[in-house]
């Protein structure tokens, strides 16, 4: 047999294999660093992709807080990067960006990091401990709870509920009750005087809202959050606040009592001088799951301080034996009872809420 060249001398070692598809190199858990990343405002989530207010590049290494505020900047449209998964951001989100930040057409931007949150608004899709929980908005610091007076009939259990949840994400709370033209507020803003919650009474006349500059007053330079039934009148409101919003205003049904979603996503919109609204799409239900009795209880601080002489697993119900609340009312001067007793029964309400023992929707 002849010997074979030296280049042709070949064996097993020499054989080179092709790696696989995912490459021959281990994975690394180092992940960029993205010194140049750029902070942003989440306004909208739809399907995937993100509406991302950034400051104007001028302004990006300063005044970025000012330019976030009063809306000033260019909108991105990004996705999120693969560590951050699915779901993690949410209207209201101050995030991280790279990417093409040019906002032309065909660019698209990657959010690459989410600023921790200041407040989160939360709901459960049930009241049993297995519901689904989900963020609505993050950072908003006033949540405004839309309700009519009539048309659709107003319905007080979805509004502790809206309560409770404010309460728990630390968040001020502003009831605005709509179309006083048609029924008078005075019965149902008695349900509230005793947690002190502010109000704005808002009614159609000549075309025109009337009570929307005090409501303008009460949102200005805030993040507030619209919040209520479809057809109460949140996009109508957002209209007259924001002028060129264009949002769609729908009707309610004259059979069922029910309004029609107009709103699919929720939208952040700049205010004029300063602030932001968002606009949520009408809630059927509000899931309360995650919210912890204590937390309710503290948004009351004078009788958080009282429910510390109850029982071990009072429920602070009128049924829960030993309750202190009752031996408090029982011990008060005739002259505060009233006050004390409005108070107590507002706070057994919102507990109730959070139950789904109660008749009637909520």
């Amino acid at each position: 047999m002849t010997d074979l060249p030296d280049h042709l001398d070949l064996d097993e070692s020499d054989v080179r294999v092709r790696p696989g598809r995912r490459g021959s190199r281990p994975r690394t858990k180092q992940r960029p660093a993205h010194s140049d990343a750029v902070d942003g405002f989440v306004t909208g989530v739809s399907r995937g992709r993100y509406d991302v207010l950034v400051p104007p590049p001028s302004r990006r290494r300063r005044d970025v807080e000012r330019a976030l505020e009063r809306g000033e900047g260019e909108t991105l449209v990004a996705v999120t990067a693969r560590e951050l998964g699915r779901g993690g951001v949410v209207v209201g989100d101050r995030v991280r960006v790279v990417g093409d930040l040019s906002g032309g057409r065909d660019a698209l931007a990657r959010i690459v990091g989410v600023v921790d949150r200041t407040s989160t608004l939360r709901r459960s899709s049930e009241d049993s401990p297995g519901g689904h929980e989900r963020v609505l908005v993050a950072n908003a610091d006033q949540l405004v709870v839309v309700t009519a007076l009539a048309d659709p009939a107003p319905r007080p259990r979805m509004v502790d509920r809206c309560l409770v949840a404010a309460y728990d994400a630390g968040m001020d709370v502003l009831l605005c009750l709509t179309k006083a033209d048609l029924a008078s507020p005075e019965e149902f803003l008695a349900l509230y005087d005793p947690l002190g919650v502010p109000a704005v009474v808002t009614r159609r006349e000549d075309g025109h809202v009337v009570g929307v500059d005090e409501l303008r007053e009460r949102v200005a330079g805030r993040v507030s959050v619209l919040v209520g039934h479809s057809g109460v009148g949140k996009s109508t409101l957002v209209n007259a606040l924001v002028p060129d919003a264009a949002r769609a205003v729908g009707h309610v049904n004259a059979v069922t009592g029910r309004g029609r979603h107009t709103s699919t996503n929720a939208v952040a919109l700049a205010l004029p001088g300063g602030g932001w609204v968002i606009d949520t799409p009408g809630v059927r239900s509000f899931g309360l799951a995650h919210v912890e009795v204590e937390d309710v209880i503290g948004a009351f601080p004078d009788l958080a301080e009282i429910t510390t002489a109850c029982l071990p697993l009072c429920t602070h119900l009128p049924a829960s034996p030993g309750c202190a609340l009752d031996a408090a009312l029982a011990a008060a001067p005739e002259g505060e009872r009233a006050a004390l007793g409005a108070r107590v029964d507002s706070l057994r309400r919102l507990l109730l809420s959070r139950s789904d023992d109660l008749e009637g929707p909520r």
